[in-house]
């Protein structure tokens, strides 16, 4: 009797979880002879961050494995694997992961695959390229003026094939304008970043902690977050402005008017100068950006719902819980308590 309790009552917390929306959404693309290790060490970390205890549920993180023919695909060891999901990379994730790894499969992709990872990127969709899939991103263009991490091997043909890419070496990963490169390793800590900045500095510790790496020092927040992303990533110097000021007065009332004048210019342009470079209004996005934070204090802190509506710089907590339900499916109450539940 006691195992049948405690079956239904896993049963009954699955149940539960089902309504729990995922703070990240990932989709591995495995070229064939990929490199095993960067995608097993990134999926991993995902894996003890993603649920309660280290069952294996996919809960705060969720994966699918997909192949560009749906066709199984054979690692660069001799592994053989099948996807679990159809091709289709415009499913709702937060990020694309191509996978790649033997040279002679990353030289010559196939054009339709570059054209549709330049539909992913159209789609401001972010992309992580493992290992040498860093190659199909340069023949796509999406690397052109970014930086990007390359392994030291294979540099030299790199830089000879793709002149207008920013390649360096010695780097673990590089994240430029949302597109991740990371030339091979285990990939731990691009999915260390990746966990703390979706999800929280504690579940990027309970993955480090499990697979027995030395602690990392805790970030503030979340690195690459629109909240912390660098406005220099704009070419608008209006942008670069006004999303420095907003960022260093997220719990001022300060108008859009203020905005402006802070930008050196007036509402009008700044609403078209926001439209064209970041595909949504300066209200929006300043909105956007002091959600983000609250729902990191949510995550990281005890603080009332109240005080970080007002931390946050909304006029009150009804006008706060409003829209993060309108963003993130569910209640400040909620998204907190569900965690919090999950984290016993």
């Amino acid at each position: 009797m006691q195992d049948l309790a405690s079956s239904l009552g896993d049963f009954i917390a699955i149940e539960d979880l089902e309504n729990v929306q995922p703070d990240m959404r990932v989709g591995f693309i495995l070229m064939n002879k990929f490199t095993l290790a960067p995608v097993a060490g990134l999926v991993e970390s995902l894996r003890f961050a993603a649920d309660k205890e280290y069952r294996s549920q996919q809960i705060y993180c969720q994966w699918d494995w997909m192949t560009f023919d749906n066709q199984p695909v054979t690692a660069s060891c001799g592994l053989l694997i099948h996807p679990t999901a159809p091709f289709d990379p415009f499913n709702n994730y937060d990020y694309v992961v191509l996978a790649g790894g033997l040279l002679s499969e990353t030289r010559t992709p196939s054009d339709a695959l570059v054209h549709t990872l330049q539909q992913i990127n159209d789609a401001k969709i972010s992309i992580i390229a493992l290992c040498s899939a860093s190659f199909v991103l340069g023949k796509a263009g999406i690397l052109d003026q970014r930086k990007c991490s390359i392994h030291y091997a294979i540099i030299d043909e790199f830089k000879q094939k793709f002149p207008h890419a920013k390649a360096l070496i010695d780097d673990n990963f590089i994240e430029d304008g949302g597109i991740y490169t990371c030339p091979g390793g285990t990939a731990i800590g691009l999915a260390t970043a990746l966990i703390r900045k979706n999800c929280s500095n504690v579940r990027a510790q309970k993955s480090l902690d499990y697979l027995l790496l030395p602690n990392k020092p805790a970030v503030s927040g979340p690195t690459d977050s629109i909240l912390f992303k660098n406005p220099n990533i704009y070419e608008n110097e209006i942008v670069k402005k006004a999303i420095t000021y907003m960022r260093e007065n997220l719990s001022s009332q300060i108008t859009m008017t203020d905005v402006a004048k802070h930008a050196d210019t007036n509402t009008r342009q700044l609403h078209r100068a926001f439209a064209v470079n970041t595909n949504e209004s300066p209200a929006s996005y300043w909105r956007r950006l002091r959600l983000e934070h609250a729902r990191f204090l949510l995550t990281n802190t005890s603080d009332y719902v109240t005080n970080i509506a007002m931390e946050c710089g909304f006029s009150d907590a009804s006008h706060f819980i409003s829209w993060f339900k309108k963003l993130y499916g569910e209640t400040p109450y909620s998204y907190r308590k569900r965690r919090h539940e999950i984290d016993k």
